[in-house]
C-alpha cells in the first residue's frame, strides 16, 4: 500500500511532482478546503474504473432525496489507457471520511496537487 503523494503549488517558481504507482490498494490524506485535486495518470495498458473509499463513510442526508448509501465509495467513470483525469476532493468530501483507500488504479499513477 503506498501513500499518494501531495504538491504544495504555492511556490514562487515550478513545482516537482513525484507520482505513485497505484497498486492494489493505496492511500491518502485529506485535509477539507486544502488538499483539493487528485490527478491519476492511467498508462497501465489498458482502460481502469478507480474506486475511492473512506472507510468512515457511511450515509449521507440530502435534502429533497433523503439518505443515500455512500458506503461503497466514490468511483470513477472508464479512464482511457493513456488518459488522465483530475477530481476535485472537496465535490466529494462525504466519500472521503476516515482512512481513504484508491483501489482499481492498479499500474496508473497518481498525485495531489494542493492549491
Amino acid at each position: 500500500m503506498a501513500t499518494i503523494s501531495s504538491v504544495d503549488t504555492k511556490a514562487i517558481s515550478e513545482v516537482s511532482i513525484t507520482k505513485t504507482t497505484l497498486g492494489a490498494s493505496d492511500t491518502f490524506t485529506y485535509v477539507p478546503g486544502v488538499t483539493k485535486y487528485l490527478v491519476i495518470d492511467n498508462n497501465s495498458g489498458g482502460p481502469l474504473t478507480p474506486n475511492i473509499d473512506g472507510d468512515g463513510a457511511g450515509n449521507e442526508y440530502l435534502n429533497g432525496v433523503g439518505s443515500v448509501d455512500i458506503s461503497s465509495g466514490y468511483e470513477f467513470g472508464s479512464i482511457a489507457d493513456g488518459a488522465s483525469v483530475i477530481i476535485d476532493l472537496d465535490q466529494i468530501r462525504s466519500y472521503l471520511q476516515g482512512t481513504i483507500a484508491v483501489t482499481g488504479g492498479d499500474d496508473s499513477e497518481a498525485y495531489i496537487i494542493e492549491v
